[in-house]
């Protein structure tokens, strides 16, 4: 099999792909190792983390509670925090939760971010990959506290660039900690953890049993280790800000999920009301928005819906990379084809050639399996 022959390259420990419509999964398969030493294999069903697709999450969950009447996206933020976050440039500009959701909300991920976001599991870790910027585990911290340490006047982080000299709404700037800070409202909204909130409305009405945001919501029997190359195994690691690339997850859940958003763009979605999908998928920026935009068919900031990622090509989406981490989820608004690549290595130059092989095979793969109606 062709996908067979490009893991067996090896520059990729181990990988999973899905194709799907709008009717369910059409293809799903894993290949190579989820965990080297072991031989265990790599399966449709393996999970891990998927870096930053799992914003996608935040912004259908934003729009249930719209659904509900717990928030709207164009209320100011500081109507649902215990602490104030305004542009120390713009003081007199409200920062909306939509703000956030297109990033435009002015927020920046800053130096904190990178030096205290990412925390150890355990401090023995016997000869595996550690990143210089993860911390030790007794520095695990709630994200609201450590989003009020670099949003807040007076915070142990906080500085004014941690802001940019614009006005919320003008300008494009992706941000981790704004979509940390559009999850922590969503809990405030609703009186629900943000956990128990995807749960219930998003990972069970799609039957994504193999989902979870931390170690204790998933079966660890399943997860593969992550890999800073194909043989050096990555310590584990936690993010503090969750929710902006902390879901746990596998090609065949995540393809559960990108088959319901493409339902839910041509009007027959499960989770959300067809006014909440319309507002998902609608575009929210604008050429001024943006100082550069890049043109590229799977490019996911070329506009935003409600964290959202759309290329100029008709593509849907969003890409993700952390340590150990790389993952793509689009689907093209024109054939209502979608795709869903997941890899456990952390990539060398030969380890992105593979990714971007994967992926086109992907993209062939897809215009033969499409369903006659």
């Amino acid at each position: 099999m062709e996908l067979e022959q490009i893991a067996d390259r090896g520059h990729i420990a181990g990988f999973s792909v899905a194709v799907v419509d709008q009717q369910g999964i059409l293809y799903t398969h894993g290949f190579g190792h989820a965990h080297e030493k072991k031989q265990l294999p790599y399966t449709e069903h393996t999970i891990q983390p998927i870096a930053s697709v799992s914003k996608t999450f935040i912004g259908v969950a934003l729009l249930k509670a719209q659904e509900l009447g717990k928030l709207k996206l164009d209320d100011p933020i500081n109507n649902y925090i215990s602490f104030e976050v305004s542009n120390p440039y713009f003081t007199d500009h409200p920062i909306t939760i939509r703000h956030l959701t297109t990033h435009t909300s002015g927020i920046t991920d800053g130096s904190a971010y990178e030096n205290y976001g990412y925390v150890l599991k355990e401090e023995d870790n016997a000869g595996k990959k550690v990143e210089n910027n993860f911390r030790s585990p007794d520095e695990m911290m709630d994200k609201t506290t450590f989003l009020k340490a670099i949003l807040t006047q007076g915070g142990k982080w906080y500085e004014e660039g941690n802001f940019l000299n614009n006005p919320p709404g003008a300008k494009f700037e992706y941000s981790n900690i704004g979509a940390g800070l559009a999850a922590v409202i969503l809990e405030n909204a609703t009186g629900e953890s943000f956990d128990a909130f995807t749960k219930k409305h998003i990972f069970d009405p799609l039957q994504m049993r193999h989902t979870g945001w931390n170690t204790k919501q998933v079966d660890m029997t399943k997860h593969s280790k992550l890999y800073a190359h194909p043989k050096k195994e990555l310590a584990a690691y936690q993010l503090v800000n969750y929710p902006d690339g902390g879901l746990i997850t596998s090609a065949t859940d995540l393809g559960k999920y990108l088959s319901d958003l493409i339902a839910g763009y041509n009007g027959k979605g499960a989770v959300l009301t067809n006014k909440s999908y319309q507002e998902l998928f609608q575009p929210q920026l604008a050429e001024e928005n943006f100082d550069e935009r890049s043109e590229r068919e799977y490019n996911d900031e070329y506009n935003m819906g409600v964290f959202m990622g759309m290329s100029s090509k008709g593509q849907m989406g969003h890409t993700g990379g952390d340590p150990g981490v790389s993952s793509l989820l689009f689907f093209n608004t024109q054939s209502s084809l979608g795709k869903v690549l997941i890899i456990n290595t952390s990539l060398n130059e030969e380890g992105v050639k593979e990714f971007i092989d994967v992926w086109k095979k992907l993209e062939a793969y897809e215009k033969k399996l499409k369903r006659s109606y």
